[in-house]
This record gives structure tokens, C-alpha cells and sequence, in this order.
């Protein structure tokens, strides 16, 4: 027997009707790249993107055409979020801080018909677009009479606006349609492309304005620093508009003074952005103490890559400014895990809090997890080591135009995520490593994420990586790379006594080298292959 329910269709165009109906006057406020503030509302942003899906039509894209944006988190960006499934196409968020070749191999593998460029990122797409065949560039800004030389003039986005009627509402499309797609960075090969569907971004949505997950309401002023082109601003575009919450875009100015400025000047209560972004704000908060109040803050999201303990309890202690540790994959849509503290936990001692708040976190609703290592699956101890397998209704099944990754899915259907983690009794997943850092010294493995967290708990230390070196006893040992902060000093010795009371002695790095910076991949992430590269040659007893 079969329930009695509506079969409602759950799609992007069911969101975005509640909030032009239910949120009009709650505002989208964006900073342009001359620094300006640009502000609407969401009843300006229903008509911009209803005529935007109106021209996208009249330029004749079919279902399922792919159309790409090469921007910042800016107003019209969200506009195209909206607007290009609406359409009847599917959303490509670009990643602009890739090499132009690599751009236009992603550009080609999802056959996008139509790109749409910031007009500050002209210069980068001239160089992308002679490798491409698409049919449209449309520009968002003034392009100052600039022309692609390989495709023609380019269309502007506010003429095409000017010139169309609003789109009425079309029928929902099937929920299972693809809306908007992502690549990955291919860090262990050539980038491969996610589709999502309405069903996935609506259900990720739902599950991450939980309290439980990203805490988005229609009270909040939520600011996404992550940037709309990875993993689409990790859903939250879309949680704040289902909810009716104000956005704040902050364009391409990320730094911490500019980053702040629009925290505190905007009254910003959500916030997320990767590790990196966190450390430079909290620099500057403690260089100028109490000349900025953050005091609507009530949650900033990291996720990317772990959270060191000692900048999580620096933000409570010192700022009274708290964390939510969050982990995903663009393969998630992205949301997997959050980190809140379970109520036995509340009037636990604080260093118990921060060690479990420095966790990855427990999984969303509908995000199921196990993690698995050569002896079977493993026991949810906090202690045992393996493979993260997760599955849910945003998890991908499969990869777009790829039949050569069967290995990232397990035979019962599983996704193999390749971050190894401990799974403490609560359900808490801890990353360790990805599969490829994990350090395997005599046999026995060594998180190189756990070392990195605590070395920069050291005062000295501003940034640590560790990778594995060779080693003849060995195989492998750890190398610390580490970045001090300015006019801050430490020798190898004084970290490894640093070192010395956390871990077990045989986890403890065999070397120390100091430089000026970090490399780090588009995502902000440390680039490890780029540090093993340029530490081949080094050896170790």
C-alpha cells in the first residue's frame, strides 16, 4: 500500500518561489571589485533572474545544456544559480584560479554552450576561449568595449536584462534532473565532473540550515567567503535563499581586513570559509584587540581542511567567537559532517570540548557513514584507523562522462571518499589524512593532519605541513615544513619538545625545514604534492 501524499516535486524553482513570495525585502549585498557596495533585494533579485531565464531561452540553449560562470561570489552570480536551471540548463560554476588549459579542458569535457564572465576575468577567458567551441560569452559589468577575438562580440548581461520580459513559471522539471555540476581539482588526475540534481540541492538545502548542521535561519545574515565556484559556495546560495536570510557576497576582496569590515559593517551572523581565511582574521583580531565587534557572529564554518584545536579555542577564548567544523567533497554536494558539541558534552571540561569540536563532526541527517582499512570495517572507537565510505540522496553515484572511476565506489554502493578518519562512539568522524599523505613509518601509520593541527598551536608557528620522506630504517618519516609568524623564532628542538607530551615518540617528525610560504592548491588547501616535489631528494636515518 502507498501513502497519500502529493508527489511535489523537489526542484530549484520550488526555492526559489518561497523566497520571492515570502522574503522580497530581505536584502543580497555585494562587494564589487572598485570596493563598492552594491545592495538589492530578494524581490530585485525574482525579477533580474526571471528575465535572465527569459534571454538564456531566447538564445535557444535546450534541457540540459551546460552553461558556465567564471565569477566571484557576487549578485549576478546568484542571479545565474537560480536562473540557468529555471531555463532548463545546468548551472557550471569555473573555477578561476585554475591554469587556463586546465579551464579549457573542463570547459570542453562538459560541452558548455554558453559562458558567463565577470568582466575583471575578460583577460583570463581570452586566454581559455581559443581552446573552447562555445557558442555565447556574456558579460557580467561593463566589458569597456573589450571583444573576444576568438568568439565574436561579447553579449552584456544587463542589455540582455533590459531586453526580456520575465520568465513565468514553467513546469517544475523532473526532481531528478540535472541543475548545476562541479569538477574537482584534480589532484590525483584529470578533473572530474559531479552533476547534481534539483532532488540533491533541494534535500542538501533542508539538511544544512539544521542546528545540527549549518545553523542558516531567516533571522541570519549569512556571508559565504568560500567562493560560489567551489563546490557552489558549499549549498549555502541556496540554504540562505530557502530560508529568507540576507546574503553578503564579498567579491574578490578576501582579505582579513576587508573580510572583517564587511563582517561587523553588515551585522553578519554565519559565516564559512577554509582554514587559511580563519587564521589571517584571527591575526588581525588579535593584533588590534577590541576594535571590531563581531558580536552578532554566532557561527563560522571551516571546512576544506582540518582546524587546528589551538585557532578553535583561540576564537572562543579570546573572541568569544565560535567555530563549526564541517567536512564534505565535491562529490557531496558538499555537505558530510558538522561539529556541535553532544548535550553529555556541555559542562564537560573545556579541553574535552575543543578536542571534540576540533573533530570533523557527526553526519548530516540522511548522510550515512563506515570507514573501512585492510582488516574489514572498523570499530566506531576514536582510535582505529580507515577508508571513510559514505552514501545519501546528495552523494554522487557515478562521475559525468567517466567510466574509468568504478574503484571510488564499493560493490555494495558506497562512495570511497580517500580520507582515512577515526569514527569516535558518538558518531564523531576525525579526518586523519587523505589516503595519499597518510605517513606509513615501520608498518605503522602517522597522521600528518594531527601533527600539522598541533604545530600550529605553537605561538611561533603562522602555517606546518608534513609529508613523508624516505627513509632506509623506515620506508617513510615525517618532515615538518613550517611557516613562522613575523619576527616569531623556534628551533626544530623547541618544536619537537612542543611535540613531545601529545603523541606517541615514534610519530614524532625526524626533521624541521623553515620557509617563507606554503604552497596551496585553488581550493586554499596546503599543496603537499607540490612540497614532496621539492623534498624528493630528502633522506632521513
Amino acid at each position: 500500500m502507498h501513502g497519500l501524499m502529493m508527489d511535489f516535486p523537489l526542484t530549484l524553482a520550488a526555492i526559489f518561489r518561497r523566497v520571492e513570495q515570502l522574503f522580497p525585502r530581505r536584502p543580497v549585498v555585494t562587494r564589487r571589485t572598485d570596493r563598492s557596495i552594491h545592495r538589492y533585494t530578494y524581490a530585485d533579485f525574482a525579477d533580474r533572474t526571471r528575465r535572465f531565464a527569459h534571454a538564456l531561452q531566447d538564445l535557444g540553449i535546450s534541457p540540459g545544456d551546460r552553461i558556465a560562470t567564471l565569477a566571484w561570489n557576487q549578485s549576478e552570480h546568484l542571479e545565474a544559480y537560480f536562473a540557468i536551471p529555471m531555463a532548463g540548463g545546468v548551472l557550471h560554476t569555473l573555477n578561476l584560479r585554475l591554469h587556463p588549459d586546465e579551464l579549457a579542458f573542463i570547459v570542453n569535457d562538459a560541452n558548455d554552450q554558453v559562458v558567463l564572465v565577470d568582466r575583471t576575468l575578460l583577460p583570463l577567458w581570452e586566454k581559455v576561449a581559443p581552446l573552447t567551441s562555445v557558442k555565447h560569452v556574456v558579460v557580467w559589468g561593463d566589458a569597456g568595449g573589450h571583444s573576444s577575438a576568438s568568439q565574436g562580440a561579447l553579449l552584456p548581461y544587463e542589455s540582455l536584462l533590459g531586453h526580456a520580459s520575465p520568465l513565468s513559471d514553467p513546469p517544475d522539471p523532473d526532481e531528478r534532473a540535472a541543475a548545476a555540476m562541479c569538477y574537482t581539482t584534480g589532484t590525483t588526475g584529470k578533473p572530474k565532473g559531479v552533476l547534481y540534481s534539483h532532488r540533491a540541492l533541494v534535500l542538501h538545502s533542508l539538511a544544512s540550515s539544521l542546528s545540527s548542521c549549518l545553523l542558516v535561519g531567516e533571522h541570519d545574515t549569512v556571508m559565504p567567503v568560500v567562493p560560489m565556484f567551489h563546490a557552489n559556495a558549499w549549498g549555502l546560495p541556496y540554504t540562505a535563499t530557502m530560508m529568507g536570510a540576507a546574503l553578503v557576497l564579498p567579491g574578490p576582496h578576501l582579505d582579513p581586513a576587508s573580510l572583517v569590515d564587511l563582517l561587523e559593517r553588515e551585522r553578519v551572523t554565519v559565516t564559512a570559509g577554509v582554514p587559511t581565511i580563519w587564521m589571517g582574521i584571527l591575526q588581525l583580531l588579535d593584533d588590534h584587540p577590541g576594535q571590531h565587534d563581531l558580536s552578532a557572529l554566532r557561527a563560522m564554518v571551516v571546512g576544506g581542511s582540518a582546524m587546528p584545536e589551538a585557532t578553535i579555542a583561540a576564537y572562543e577564548k579570546r573572541h568569544h567567537l565560535h567555530v563549526v567544523h564541517a567536512w564534505g567533497m565535491t562529490e557531496m554536494t558538499p555537505l558530510g559532517t558538522a561539529s556541535h558539541l553532544p548535550p553529555d558534552l556541555l559542562e564537560a571540561p573545556e579541553e574535552s570540548k575543543f578536542r571534540q569540536l576540533a573533530k570533523q563532526g557527526r553526519p548530516s541527517p540522511f548522510v550515512e557513514i563506515r570507514a573501512r582499512n585492510e582488516n574489514g570495517l572498523v570499530a566506531w572507537d576514536g582510535r582505529t584507523m580507515g577508508e571513510l565510505e559514505v552514501r545519501g540522496p546528495w552523494v554522487a553515484a557515478s562521475y559525468y562522462n567517466r567510466d574509468d572511476c568504478g574503484d571510488q565506489f564499493t560493490d555494495d554502493g558506497w562512495f570511497r571518499t580517500g580520507d582515512i578518519v577515526t569514527i569516535d562512539e558518538r558518531g564523531a568522524v576525525s579526518v586523519q589524512d587523505r589516503a595519499k599523505d597518510l605517513i606509513k613509518s615501520g608498518g605503522e601509520w602517522i597522521s600528518s593532519v594531527a601533527l600539522e593541527s598541533a604545530l600550529m598551536g605553537h605561538p611561533a608557528v603562522a602555517e606546518a605541513a608534513v609529508i613523508p620522506v624516505r627513509s632506509a630504517r623506515w620506508t617513510e618519516r615525517p618532515l615538518a615544513v613550517v611557516v613562522l609568524k613575523p619576527g616569531a623564532s623556534a628551533s626544530p628542538a623547541d618544536l619537537r619538545a612542543f611535540l613531545e607530551p601529545q603523541f606517541p615518540r615514534f610519530w614524532l617528525p625526524d626533521a624541521f625545514e623553515f620557509i617563507d610560504t606554503i604552497p596551496r592548491t585553488s581550493a586554499g588547501k596546503f599543496q603537499k604534492a607540490a612540497l614532496r616535489a621539492r623534498f624528493t631528494d630528502y633522506h632521513v636515518a
